[in-house]
Protein backbone atom coordinates (compact mmCIF):
# COMPACT_ATOMS: atom_id res chain seq x y z
CA UNK A 1 0.00 0.00 0.00
CA UNK A 2 1.73 3.57 -0.87
CA UNK A 3 1.08 6.90 0.52
CA UNK A 4 -1.16 9.13 -1.27
CA UNK A 5 0.39 12.56 0.43
CA UNK A 6 3.71 11.53 -0.29
CA UNK A 7 5.65 14.03 -2.26
CA UNK A 8 8.80 14.66 -0.31
CA UNK A 9 8.43 18.28 1.61
CA UNK A 10 8.90 20.41 -1.50
CA UNK A 11 5.43 19.50 -1.28
CA UNK A 12 5.08 21.25 1.87
CA UNK A 13 7.62 23.58 0.33
CA UNK A 14 5.72 25.91 -0.80
CA UNK A 15 3.24 26.35 2.00
CA UNK A 16 5.96 27.09 4.15
CA UNK A 17 6.63 29.90 1.68
CA UNK A 18 3.51 31.66 2.78
CA UNK A 19 5.77 33.19 5.81
CA UNK A 20 6.45 36.58 5.38
CA UNK A 21 9.86 36.92 6.12
CA UNK A 22 12.54 35.96 3.39
CA UNK A 23 15.20 33.77 3.83
CA UNK A 24 18.42 35.72 3.02
CA UNK A 25 19.44 35.92 -0.38
CA UNK A 26 23.03 35.10 -1.16
CA UNK A 27 24.02 38.92 -1.76
CA UNK A 28 22.80 39.99 1.28
CA UNK A 29 24.81 37.57 3.29
CA UNK A 30 27.68 39.56 3.80
CA UNK A 31 31.03 38.10 4.23
CA UNK A 32 31.11 38.95 7.53
CA UNK A 33 27.84 37.70 8.11
CA UNK A 34 29.24 34.00 7.48
CA UNK A 35 32.60 33.84 8.34
CA UNK A 36 32.86 35.54 12.01
CA UNK A 37 29.68 33.89 13.62
CA UNK A 38 30.95 30.40 13.77
CA UNK A 39 34.47 31.53 14.50
CA UNK A 40 33.95 34.05 17.21
CA UNK A 41 31.44 30.63 18.53
CA UNK A 42 34.70 28.68 18.95
CA UNK A 43 37.41 31.39 19.92
CA UNK A 44 34.95 31.57 22.57
CA UNK A 45 34.81 28.00 23.29
CA UNK A 46 38.76 27.60 22.63
CA UNK A 47 39.09 29.98 25.14
CA UNK A 48 36.97 28.47 27.88
CA UNK A 49 39.17 25.61 27.33
CA UNK A 50 42.46 27.01 27.21
CA UNK A 51 41.39 29.22 30.65
CA UNK A 52 39.73 25.72 32.74
CA UNK A 53 43.34 23.95 31.50
CA UNK A 54 46.36 26.44 31.64
CA UNK A 55 45.07 28.75 33.90
CA UNK A 56 47.06 29.21 37.43
CA UNK A 57 45.40 27.48 40.62
CA UNK A 58 45.31 30.92 41.72
CA UNK A 59 43.05 32.58 38.86
CA UNK A 60 40.20 29.99 39.96
CA UNK A 61 40.71 30.07 43.42
CA UNK A 62 38.07 32.82 44.05
CA UNK A 63 35.40 30.34 43.06
CA UNK A 64 33.24 27.88 44.79
CA UNK A 65 33.69 24.31 44.06
CA UNK A 66 30.31 24.09 42.33
CA UNK A 67 31.16 26.79 40.34
CA UNK A 68 34.34 25.21 39.02
CA UNK A 69 32.49 22.06 38.58
CA UNK A 70 29.78 24.35 36.15
CA UNK A 71 32.65 25.65 34.43
CA UNK A 72 34.01 22.28 33.45
CA UNK A 73 31.03 19.88 32.68
CA UNK A 74 29.35 22.87 30.58
CA UNK A 75 33.27 23.00 29.05
CA UNK A 76 32.84 19.22 28.47
CA UNK A 77 30.01 19.41 26.71
CA UNK A 78 30.62 21.20 24.40
CA UNK A 79 34.48 20.04 23.63
CA UNK A 80 32.17 16.51 23.16
CA UNK A 81 29.35 17.85 20.74
CA UNK A 82 31.57 20.66 19.01
CA UNK A 83 33.37 18.21 16.02
CA UNK A 84 29.92 16.09 16.17
CA UNK A 85 27.78 19.57 15.32
CA UNK A 86 30.89 20.66 12.80
CA UNK A 87 30.84 17.01 10.71
CA UNK A 88 26.45 17.45 10.82
CA UNK A 89 26.58 21.07 9.39
CA UNK A 90 28.73 19.78 6.94
CA UNK A 91 27.40 17.34 5.47
CA UNK A 92 23.97 19.25 6.00
CA UNK A 93 25.66 21.41 3.03
CA UNK A 94 26.41 18.29 1.11
CA UNK A 95 22.84 16.78 0.88
CA UNK A 96 22.00 20.38 0.20
CA UNK A 97 24.08 21.89 -2.47
CA UNK A 98 26.77 18.81 -3.63
CA UNK A 99 24.12 16.88 -4.14
CA UNK A 100 21.88 16.68 -6.98
CA UNK A 101 18.23 18.01 -6.46
CA UNK A 102 15.85 15.28 -5.40
CA UNK A 103 18.89 13.06 -5.39
CA UNK A 104 17.68 10.88 -2.15
CA UNK A 105 14.40 11.31 -2.35
CA UNK A 106 14.18 9.41 -6.07
CA UNK A 107 16.00 6.67 -3.88
CA UNK A 108 13.66 5.98 -1.43
CA UNK A 109 10.23 3.38 -1.32
CA UNK A 110 6.87 5.00 -1.99
CA UNK A 111 5.72 3.05 0.77
CA UNK A 112 5.41 5.20 3.86
CA UNK A 113 6.05 2.34 6.63
CA UNK A 114 9.05 1.05 4.42
CA UNK A 115 9.98 5.05 3.18
CA UNK A 116 10.30 5.93 7.20
CA UNK A 117 12.09 2.20 7.86
CA UNK A 118 14.44 3.13 5.37
CA UNK A 119 15.43 6.63 6.40
CA UNK A 120 15.57 5.50 10.26
CA UNK A 121 18.56 2.98 9.13
CA UNK A 122 20.41 5.92 7.31
CA UNK A 123 22.06 6.31 10.39
CA UNK A 124 24.23 3.08 9.95
CA UNK A 125 26.61 4.88 7.65
CA UNK A 126 27.20 7.95 9.79
CA UNK A 127 29.71 8.08 12.26
CA UNK A 128 27.44 11.52 13.88
CA UNK A 129 25.70 11.11 17.36
CA UNK A 130 22.42 13.26 18.18
CA UNK A 131 24.26 16.94 17.95
CA UNK A 132 25.59 16.77 14.54
CA UNK A 133 22.27 14.89 13.26
CA UNK A 134 20.03 18.32 14.00
CA UNK A 135 21.63 20.68 11.05
CA UNK A 136 22.05 16.96 9.07
CA UNK A 137 18.35 16.88 9.34
CA UNK A 138 17.39 19.99 8.81
CA UNK A 139 19.38 19.75 5.83
CA UNK A 140 17.04 16.73 4.70
CA UNK A 141 14.21 19.09 5.21
CA UNK A 142 15.48 21.57 2.98
CA UNK A 143 16.36 19.66 0.14
CA UNK A 144 13.07 17.84 0.18
CA UNK A 145 12.09 15.07 2.73
CA UNK A 146 9.17 15.05 4.89
CA UNK A 147 9.13 16.51 8.42
CA UNK A 148 7.79 13.59 9.40
CA UNK A 149 10.06 11.33 7.85
CA UNK A 150 12.95 13.52 8.83
CA UNK A 151 11.84 12.89 12.48
CA UNK A 152 12.28 9.44 11.95
CA UNK A 153 15.65 9.60 10.80
CA UNK A 154 16.88 12.45 13.38
CA UNK A 155 15.56 10.07 16.39
CA UNK A 156 16.98 6.73 15.11
CA UNK A 157 20.19 7.82 13.42
CA UNK A 158 22.41 8.50 16.88
CA UNK A 159 21.37 5.06 18.06
CA UNK A 160 22.18 2.99 14.88
CA UNK A 161 25.19 4.60 13.97
CA UNK A 162 28.05 2.41 14.17
CA UNK A 163 29.89 4.38 16.89
CA UNK A 164 27.50 3.87 19.44
CA UNK A 165 26.81 0.11 18.26
CA UNK A 166 30.46 -0.72 18.43
CA UNK A 167 30.79 1.07 21.49
CA UNK A 168 28.09 -0.33 23.22
CA UNK A 169 28.52 -3.73 22.55
CA UNK A 170 32.42 -3.22 23.95
CA UNK A 171 30.70 -2.15 27.36
CA UNK A 172 27.82 -4.29 27.73
CA UNK A 173 28.38 -7.40 25.07
CA UNK A 174 25.30 -8.92 24.81
CA UNK A 175 24.34 -9.18 28.50
CA UNK A 176 21.20 -8.48 29.60
CA UNK A 177 19.67 -7.70 26.07
CA UNK A 178 21.18 -4.29 26.74
CA UNK A 179 22.33 -3.81 23.21
CA UNK A 180 19.53 -5.46 21.27
CA UNK A 181 17.03 -3.35 23.23
CA UNK A 182 18.93 -0.02 22.38
CA UNK A 183 18.81 -1.07 18.80
CA UNK A 184 15.34 -2.21 18.48
CA UNK A 185 14.14 0.24 20.79
CA UNK A 186 15.60 3.23 19.21
CA UNK A 187 14.20 2.26 15.89
CA UNK A 188 10.67 1.35 16.81
CA UNK A 189 10.55 4.90 18.57
CA UNK A 190 11.64 6.82 15.90
CA UNK A 191 8.94 5.02 13.27
CA UNK A 192 6.14 5.76 15.97
CA UNK A 193 7.67 9.36 16.00
CA UNK A 194 7.85 9.21 12.49
CA UNK A 195 4.27 7.60 11.82
CA UNK A 196 2.24 9.89 14.06
CA UNK A 197 3.94 12.94 12.96
CA UNK A 198 2.65 11.90 8.97
CA UNK A 199 -1.10 12.66 9.47
CA UNK A 200 -0.51 15.65 11.04
CA UNK A 201 -2.70 18.39 8.56
CA UNK A 202 -0.48 20.61 8.63
CA UNK A 203 3.48 19.50 8.86
CA UNK A 204 4.63 22.76 8.31
CA UNK A 205 3.06 24.36 11.71
CA UNK A 206 5.56 21.77 12.98
CA UNK A 207 8.55 23.96 12.12
CA UNK A 208 9.87 27.39 13.93
CA UNK A 209 8.72 30.52 11.33
CA UNK A 210 12.84 31.09 11.28
CA UNK A 211 13.36 27.58 9.58
CA UNK A 212 10.07 27.73 7.78
CA UNK A 213 12.05 31.05 5.81
CA UNK A 214 14.96 28.81 5.16
CA UNK A 215 12.50 26.08 3.74
CA UNK A 216 11.28 28.42 1.42
CA UNK A 217 14.36 29.02 -0.33
CA UNK A 218 15.98 25.75 -3.15
CA UNK A 219 19.66 25.77 -2.31
CA UNK A 220 19.98 24.67 -5.43
CA UNK A 221 18.55 27.97 -6.97
CA UNK A 222 20.87 30.37 -5.56
CA UNK A 223 24.13 31.85 -7.55
CA UNK A 224 27.74 31.55 -6.90
CA UNK A 225 30.11 28.53 -6.93
CA UNK A 226 28.84 25.45 -4.78
CA UNK A 227 31.62 26.00 -2.44
CA UNK A 228 30.89 29.44 -1.58
CA UNK A 229 27.25 28.61 -1.24
CA UNK A 230 28.89 25.70 0.86
CA UNK A 231 30.60 28.46 3.17
CA UNK A 232 27.39 30.39 3.44
CA UNK A 233 25.56 26.91 4.24
CA UNK A 234 27.63 26.43 7.17
CA UNK A 235 27.66 30.10 8.19
CA UNK A 236 24.16 30.03 8.37
CA UNK A 237 23.99 26.49 10.20
CA UNK A 238 26.81 27.76 12.34
CA UNK A 239 25.04 30.96 13.42
CA UNK A 240 21.95 28.45 14.20
CA UNK A 241 23.33 25.75 16.41
CA UNK A 242 26.41 27.39 18.32
CA UNK A 243 24.15 29.29 20.32
CA UNK A 244 21.95 26.78 21.03
CA UNK A 245 24.96 24.58 22.25
CA UNK A 246 26.28 26.78 24.71
CA UNK A 247 23.13 27.34 25.95
CA UNK A 248 22.25 23.61 26.46
CA UNK A 249 25.74 22.61 27.62
CA UNK A 250 25.27 25.89 30.37
CA UNK A 251 22.04 24.21 31.58
CA UNK A 252 23.02 20.89 31.26
CA UNK A 253 26.58 22.19 33.58
CA UNK A 254 23.87 23.51 36.11
CA UNK A 255 21.45 21.04 36.52
CA UNK A 256 24.20 18.74 36.82
CA UNK A 257 25.60 20.41 40.08
CA UNK A 258 22.28 21.27 41.39
CA UNK A 259 21.35 17.68 41.50
CA UNK A 260 22.79 14.99 43.76
CA UNK A 261 23.78 11.64 41.87
CA UNK A 262 23.33 10.11 45.12
CA UNK A 263 19.60 11.03 45.04
CA UNK A 264 19.51 8.81 41.75
CA UNK A 265 21.98 6.06 42.93
CA UNK A 266 19.85 5.40 45.68
CA UNK A 267 16.64 4.64 43.58
CA UNK A 268 18.51 2.29 41.42
CA UNK A 269 17.35 -1.15 42.43
CA UNK A 270 13.22 -0.38 41.91
CA UNK A 271 12.03 -1.38 38.64
CA UNK A 272 10.32 1.44 38.04
CA UNK A 273 12.59 4.10 40.02
CA UNK A 274 16.07 2.52 38.24
CA UNK A 275 14.21 3.25 35.02
CA UNK A 276 13.34 6.83 35.54
CA UNK A 277 15.86 7.82 37.65
CA UNK A 278 18.28 7.08 34.67
CA UNK A 279 16.41 8.71 32.43
CA UNK A 280 16.31 11.91 34.67
CA UNK A 281 20.36 11.51 34.33
CA UNK A 282 20.04 11.00 30.86
CA UNK A 283 17.96 14.15 30.44
CA UNK A 284 20.80 15.73 33.09
CA UNK A 285 24.20 14.89 31.88
CA UNK A 286 23.40 15.14 27.61
CA UNK A 287 26.68 12.76 26.71
CA UNK A 288 26.90 11.95 23.25
CA UNK A 289 25.54 8.86 22.45
CA UNK A 290 29.01 7.61 20.84
CA UNK A 291 30.36 7.50 24.35
CA UNK A 292 27.33 7.19 27.07
CA UNK A 293 27.47 3.17 27.39
CA UNK A 294 30.79 3.50 29.06
CA UNK A 295 29.72 6.25 31.16
CA UNK A 296 26.03 4.36 32.19
CA UNK A 297 28.40 1.01 32.72
CA UNK A 298 29.69 2.33 36.03
CA UNK A 299 26.28 2.15 37.34
CA UNK A 300 25.92 -1.16 36.34
CA UNK A 301 26.00 -3.03 39.60
CA UNK A 302 22.96 -0.62 41.13
CA UNK A 303 20.80 -0.33 38.48
CA UNK A 304 18.20 -2.89 37.11
CA UNK A 305 19.42 -3.29 32.93
CA UNK A 306 15.79 -1.77 31.91
CA UNK A 307 17.31 1.50 34.12
CA UNK A 308 20.11 1.36 31.45
CA UNK A 309 18.05 0.62 28.05
CA UNK A 310 15.73 3.36 29.51
CA UNK A 311 19.14 5.53 29.54
CA UNK A 312 20.75 4.49 26.36
CA UNK A 313 17.40 4.81 24.49
CA UNK A 314 16.14 8.18 25.85
CA UNK A 315 19.41 10.27 26.52
CA UNK A 316 20.38 10.30 22.62
CA UNK A 317 16.71 11.29 21.33
CA UNK A 318 16.00 13.87 24.40
CA UNK A 319 18.55 15.74 26.78
CA UNK A 320 18.77 19.76 27.53
CA UNK A 321 21.54 20.23 24.93
CA UNK A 322 19.26 18.69 22.23
CA UNK A 323 16.11 20.23 23.28
CA UNK A 324 18.37 23.28 22.43
CA UNK A 325 19.89 22.27 19.22
CA UNK A 326 16.13 20.87 17.85
CA UNK A 327 14.71 24.25 19.12
CA UNK A 328 16.21 25.90 16.44
CA UNK A 329 14.25 23.67 13.85
CA UNK A 330 11.05 22.86 15.85
CA UNK A 331 8.48 25.01 18.04
CA UNK A 332 8.14 24.53 21.42
CA UNK A 333 4.76 22.58 21.15
CA UNK A 334 6.14 20.16 18.92
CA UNK A 335 9.26 19.50 21.33
CA UNK A 336 7.08 18.56 24.00
CA UNK A 337 4.73 16.47 22.45
CA UNK A 338 7.29 14.43 21.33
CA UNK A 339 9.54 14.55 24.55
CA UNK A 340 6.51 13.20 26.39
CA UNK A 341 6.06 10.62 23.75
CA UNK A 342 9.73 9.49 23.71
CA UNK A 343 9.68 9.28 27.47
CA UNK A 344 6.83 7.39 27.89
CA UNK A 345 7.76 5.42 25.46
CA UNK A 346 11.42 4.50 26.43
CA UNK A 347 9.75 4.14 30.19
CA UNK A 348 8.18 1.02 28.82
CA UNK A 349 10.70 -0.53 27.09
CA UNK A 350 12.63 -0.28 30.43
CA UNK A 351 9.90 -1.69 33.10
CA UNK A 352 9.55 -4.64 29.84
CA UNK A 353 13.75 -5.03 29.65
CA UNK A 354 13.56 -5.46 33.90
CA UNK A 355 10.62 -7.92 33.54
CA UNK A 356 12.17 -10.09 31.46
CA UNK A 357 15.33 -10.12 32.97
Amino acid sequence: MTDPDFTPSRHEERTLSTTPAAHPSLRELTRSEWRWTPIVGVAAVLLLVAIRIFAPAEWTSWMTDPAKDFVTLSVSVIIESLPFVILGILLSAVVQIWLPAGFLLRRLPRNAVLRRSVISLLGVLLPVCECGNVPLTRGLIVSGLSVADSMAFLFAAPIINPITIITTYQAFGWNDGILISRIVGGLVIANLVGFIYSTHPAPQTLLTRSFQAACAVDPHAEHGTRTRRTLISFGRESAAMMPALIVGAGIAGLIQVAVSRNLLITLGSNPLWSVLALMALAFIVAICSNVDAFFILSFGSTFLPGGIVAFLIFGPMIDIKMLALMRTTFTVRTLVQVSVLIAVCAAAIGLAVNLVF
